[in-house]
């Protein structure tokens, strides 16, 4: 029996299988067989050609450049500050005016800080002591102002201080602003020019109307219906993220201005227009919500001992993120993708073959008729049928086909 099912086996290896064509008249095979032909159908001309456009070759490496201007003045009398006219030089931050901007919105300004000694901030936690012994000499404070000098500094008869520390003195007092200082920074404008370029198809387009009215930017604002002008309202960009500028800006945050372009460039070029969506990215309810950072300017007094006052500012960062695809017919893509749906069309007629010989009531029946084995014998048995119609006077094409 090995032998015998080993030359089978090799015997097997050289059968020629050919397709077999029965029409069945089975009206759920094939109800099924046209509900699957139409889905693929559907799938292909509305998904794959109409909503993806695989049709076209696309390029997602766009290359872009942005270029901001802040633009605004306002006016502050303080008694940290006096009597001040504030410009887009002195609230914006950095100047040279990149993919990313930040206006000073409120501020915190420590004056004429001093190299020496003093005592520690008590919003510290890890300065307070109430003896010598809990501030050790040369230790830096964590989260303080500066180094320990090891004794404790306690405030009238209370029995507890902060400790003393070798810093740039007085120390920054309180943490957070209690007013809004630049109230009008919601009317600012800024300018965000914005420029790509597609290097696959050499297409290059702006994000500024193409226009030789040199009057038009400075009468145009952003709006639904006027994409092509880049001059925006910061408070406006700030209501589109969907919160309150005036409650942002106290103690600041960041806002992202997404600019996209999805450009069909079998259309023509005024077709491929830049998309915006703005967001805060800083997380309004996160613990660490908000955006602040410090700097200092140093002076020398008339004794050449240096000084400087300590500013800590809070306001609105703003990024631009710019991203983009453009598309083109190639016959390539096409070709693939009508080649996937033909594969897709016969994985159906598999699949109703499945479900024609196996699933339904009278699939032994099915199965006879799909698939025929001729092999020697068969032929055998049809010559003896042929003798034997010949023997009674009848055609032999009666019998079946030649051998």
């Amino acid at each position: 029996m090995g032998q015998l099912g080993c030359r089978a086996l090799c015997l097997g290896l050289l059968d020629y299988k050919t397709e077999k064509y029965v029409v069945v008249k089975n009206k759920k095979v094939g109800l099924l067989y046209r509900l699957l032909q139409l889905a693929i159908l559907l799938y292909l001309l509305g998904w794959v050609f109409l909503e993806k456009k695989g049709y076209q070759v696309v390029d997602a490496a766009v290359q872009s450049s942005v270029i901001t201007k802040v633009k605004g003045v306002a006016f502050t009398n303080t008694s940290e500050l006096r009597e001040k006219i504030w410009d887009e030089a002195d609230y914006v931050m950095p100047s040279q005016g990149g993919n990313a901007f930040f206006v000073i919105t409120s501020l915190i300004v420590t004056p004429r800080q001093r190299q020496t000694t003093c005592a520690e901030s008590p919003h510290v936690p890890h300065a307070v002591c109430s003896q010598d012994s809990d501030c050790p000499r040369g230790e830096a404070v964590l989260g303080g102002h500066g180094v320990r000098t090891g004794r404790c500094v306690r405030a009238g008869s209370k029995g507890r201080g902060t400790c003393e520390i070798s810093a740039w003195c007085p120390v920054e007092g309180r943490r957070r602003p209690e007013k809004l200082l630049l109230e009008k920074a919601a009317d600012f404008t800024v300018y965000i020019k914005n420029s790509i370029r597609f290097p696959q198809f050499n297409f290059s387009k702006s994000n500024v109307r193409d226009t030789k009215d040199k009057s038009f930017l400075k009468s145009c604002h952003f709006g639904p219906h006027n994409h092509y002008c880049p001059i925006f309202r910061l408070g406006s960009l700030v209501h589109a993220a969907g919160h309150d500028f005036r409650e942002m800006a106290l103690e600041g945050g960041v806002i992202g201005i997404r600019i996209e372009w999805d450009c069909d460039l079998d259309q023509a070029p005024s077709a491929c227009r830049p998309r915006y969506s703005f967001s805060r990215l800083d997380g309004a309810r996160a613990a660490a919500s908000g955006y602040n950072f410090r700097y200092a300017k140093y002076y020398q007094d008339a004794d050449g001992v240096e000084f400087r006052t300590l500013t800590k500012v809070y306001g609105i960062r703003f990024d631009v993120l710019v991203s983009g695809k453009a598309g083109k017919f190639s016959i390539v893509p096409t070709l693939v993708n009508v080649g996937s749906g033909v594969a897709l069309m016969r994985a159906v007629v598999f699949f109703c073959d499945l479900v024609l010989i196996y699933l339904i009531k009278k699939s032994h029946f099915y199965r006879e008729k799909k698939y025929e084995d001729v092999g020697p014998t068969s032929r055998r048995l049809l010559a003896e049928e042929r003798a034997s119609a010949s023997g009674r006077g009848l055609p032999e094409t009666a019998a079946g086909p030649p051998s």
